[in-house]
């Protein structure tokens, strides 16, 4: 056998060292987390023409400990599941405050609702944005016309109060119109601690809170097409008749928080800073609402959303179907089970409680698949969810005793008369 020089297979190996090295260099760095960028700054237009840098903020301010429940420094907030609407943090969630373009997320809605995206506005007098208050606008031209999709677009991102005009006066041919839908939709929702004044909130007559505001959002994102539009971080509106413009979303979560999706930040002197925020991260997806900051929303939104993801996780209760401990009705036992499933985000280290609760009419004996009351889940101090009790079975009644009935009436007879005999002669 021919042997190798020792240095020939000392090169060998190195280089095979070195491409593998290479390799797994390759593949770390493949597999890092992308690091998040601050939004590019916006130029701002000010009242009297002057233009200033948008106060987009480059960082997240958020507590070091996200399990602990946190002090958010706002006149109200919620923290919920966007899914099941389940509460997760509540501070005043149902004080009425003025939310400033956080209206824009009902114009948002009905637009989608009512309108088709694909419809040609065309701007009028009072849509132009000479004519419209506040220092954000698209830019309207009297005559122009644009597409609905693309007016929503300006609307969402830019929170263009003339698209917000021209976009009411199109789907319900005037603003005052368009407003009374806005309320109408909202008392559909629920929405009772809410008013609206205006499509676009530059108004602060309006109102709404925080908890209605998780009503209306959840509502916005089962429409279609409403989830992709707030996500967006750029978009080029296109029009028939004017120069494209470039938006950008002023929602600063969708650069500088993981799993940002979403959706709508407001501002005026009376409201204060507003933010509706979303985040998903697997299955999980969370909302949470900031109103009448004092700075910027956005560390506030962040930190109620970590507290949401870090602190909580989601867990099966109970499963339709599932047997209980049997209910005694009308001193009887009766066996039930679940009507219904039991999935919720649950506080990491809680204990969770089970009642159940009885129907005061309910009596015996009650058929098999009825309701009789409900099973109720808390966790944390916090109802967790709830669901009917099923009646699944019921005790046969007592067998009848050995012998024809003729047999047992007679008996049943002559006992009978031995009582009366024993009774007058006894």
């Amino acid at each position: 056998m021919t042997r190798r020089p020792a240095r020939a297979l000392s090169r060998r190996l190195f280089a095979w060292a070195l491409i593998s090295l290479l390799l797994l260099s390759f593949g770390a760095a493949r597999a890092q987390t992308p690091t998040l960028q601050p939004p590019p700054p916006t130029p701002v237009i000010q009242p009297g023409g002057q233009v200033s840098r948008s106060p987009f903020p480059s960082t997240l301010r958020t507590p070091s400990t996200s399990t602990e429940v946190p002090e958010i420094h706002a006149a109200s907030a919620v923290l919920a599941d966007l899914d099941t609407g389940q509460v997760l943090f509540d501070l005043h969630r149902n004080e009425r405050r003025p939310i400033a373009s956080v209206t824009k997320i009902m114009t948002a809605l009905l637009v989608v609702e009512r309108a088709d995206l694909t419809d040609v506005v065309t701007v009028t007098e009072g849509a132009a944005s000479g004519q419209v208050a506040g220092i954000s606008g698209l830019g309207l031209m009297a005559g122009e016309r644009i597409r609905v999709d693309e007016l929503l677009y300006a609307l969402l991102l830019q929170s263009a109060n003339d698209a917000a005009v021209a976009l009411a006066e199109h789907v319900s041919g005037s603003v005052d119109a368009f407003v009374d839908d806005m309320n109408a939709r909202a008392e559909q929702l629920g929405m009772t601690r809410t008013l609206f004044t205006s499509p676009n909130g530059l108004d602060d007559t309006g109102y709404s809170s925080a908890a209605d505001l998780v009503r209306l959002t959840r509502a916005a994102y089962r429409s279609p097409g409403f989830a992709s539009v707030v996500a967006t971080r750029f978009h080029t509106v296109e029009s028939l008749d004017a120069e494209p413009r470039i938006v950008q979303n002023r929602n600063v979560l969708l650069w500088l928080y993981p799993g940002a999706i979403g959706v709508k930040t407001g501002f005026t002197s009376p409201a204060g800073f507003c933010l509706v925020g979303a985040a998903q991260r697997g299955d999980e997806r969370l909302v949470a609402v900031v109103l009448g900051a004092p700075g910027e929303p956005f560390s506030a939104a962040a930190t109620l959303l970590n507290y949401g993801f870090d602190a909580f996780e989601y867990r099966t209760l109970l499963r339709e179907g599932e047997r209980l401990d049997d209910v005694d009705v009308g001193g009887r036992s009766v066996s039930v089970s679940a009507g219904g499933n039991v999935r919720g985000l649950i506080p990491a280290a809680a204990t969770v409680s089970r009642t159940v609760e009885l129907e005061h009419h309910v009596a015996f004996p009650p058929a098999r698949g009825e309701q009789i009351g409900i099973v109720r889940l808390s966790a944390g101090g916090k109802i967790v969810g709830e669901v009917p009790l099923v009646v699944v079975g019921v005790p046969a009644p007592s067998p009848p005793e050995p012998g024809s009935w003729w047999a047992r009436a007679a008996g049943a007879l002559v006992d009978a008369g031995g009582g009366v005999l024993d009774a007058l002669f006894g």
